[in-house]
């Protein structure tokens, strides 16, 4: 049996660490032959995905394909970039072809659950999901998944139930936190949403977008933007739809002054969500640690 090269096992350790940057400048030490292998080639997909490089994935992937032939792993990431992407053709091909090769691989049931969910197939999706589960119910990605699949179908509440259990399951996980921080944003539940984003920042401080989230959730909850909650819940169109549905039912129902108060109430209202909030935001950035 050959012992496993250095070169791939730091670089591996690298990316565990989330040192993609570093674990991309051990792989480029490995001689040209090893460097096109399958091991080294999904170890640079990987470090590839976590920095967000999803054309070099793609790039990545099809030359290990091109040079290996099929490989699961390889099929995955050529398909879950091609997702993020926003190809799914290409992406479902890709993932088909992977579970023609491993039809009990969890990550490409999951990753084809997800691009079935974003592409309006929820029965689909919850039927690949049902399969993970079989295979590892415990498994992040599949925590993961089930949730990202219950928030498209617009079951907000089973998204959230779901993310507490991620949580529960893996305390330590960046993603649970995250996803628990945003399912719990998307009912109105600023405090945990907060205390969701916050763990994740903790957990993985390279991740900007946890902590921007948490800051954003941080300004969303100070006093001064209690008056503004209803727009950040709802969003602008729907609050001023309703504004407006109020001071005409007023004026319909013969009531013009209350009409009038309303409207006032309604203009000061939108004076105050100008104003306050990015000077809110403005002060809470500076002091934000």
């Amino acid at each position: 049996m050959t012992a496993p090269s250095p070169v791939l096992a730091r670089a591996e350790a690298l990316l565990l660490a989330d040192r993609p940057q570093e674990a991309l400048a051990e792989l480029s030490r490995l001689p040209a032959d090893e460097a096109i292998d399958v091991p080294a080639t999904r170890l640079r997909c990987a470090a590839l995905g976590q920095l967000d490089r999803w054309s070099d994935v793609v790039e990545a992937a099809g030359a290990g394909l091109a040079t290996a032939g099929p490989d699961p792993d390889l099929l995955w990431h050529l398909g879950r970039a091609e997702h993020r992407l926003g190809r799914p053709q290409v992406a479902e091909r890709a993932l088909l072809d992977g579970l023609a090769q491993a039809p009990h691989d969890v990550d490409l049931l999951c990753t084809y659950a997800d691009v079935c969910a974003a592409n309006g197939q929820p029965d689909k999706a919850a039927k690949l999901v049902e399969r993970a589960m079989a295979l590892e119910p415990e498994a992040p990605i599949v925590y993961a998944t089930r949730v990202q699949v219950a928030y498209t179908s617009g079951d907000d509440r089973t998204a959230e139930r779901i993310s507490r259990e991620f949580v529960a399951a893996h305390p330590e996980h960046p993603a649970a936190h995250a996803l628990l921080g945003g399912t719990s944003a998307a009912r109105g539940r600023l405090g945990t949403a907060y205390e969701g984003y916050r763990q994740a920042a903790a957990s993985m401080p390279t991740e900007q977008a946890f902590a921007e989230s948490a800051l954003e959730l941080k300004i969303a909850q100070h006093p001064l933007m209690l008056p503004v909650r209803p727009v950040l819940r709802f969003g602008p169109l729907k609050v001023w739809l309703g504004a407006i549905a109020v001071i005409l039912g007023l004026r319909a129902a013969g009531l013009p002054a209350l009409a009038g108060v309303a409207g006032l109430l309604w203009l000061l209202f939108c004076a105050y969500s100008w104003i306050v909030p990015p000077l809110v935001r403005r002060w809470l950035r500076r002091n934000w640690r």
